[in-house]
């Protein structure tokens, strides 16, 4: 009988990635926030910024995946 192959270790840049999906979408990252009686705004008013912010938040959770 076989063994079943053993899946590769997930490289650490995969895992910073899956992490910063999960903020963004749990908290909210990037979309408008409003409250009764107000206009939502954007988080980030060009694509440019927004995509800043992005690569800042995947540098912050790779940071915290190495540091493991």
């Amino acid at each position: 009988m076989e063994m079943p192959a053993m899946p590769a270790p997930r490289r650490n840049e995969d895992i910073a990635l899956d992490m910063m999906k999960f903020v963004a979408v749990t908290t909210g990252y990037g979309k408008t926030v409003s409250s009764v009686g107000f206009q939502g705004t954007p988080a980030s008013s060009k694509p440019e910024e927004y995509a800043a912010h992005l690569l800042e938040l995947f540098a912050k959770c790779l940071n915290a995946v190495e540091r493991k």
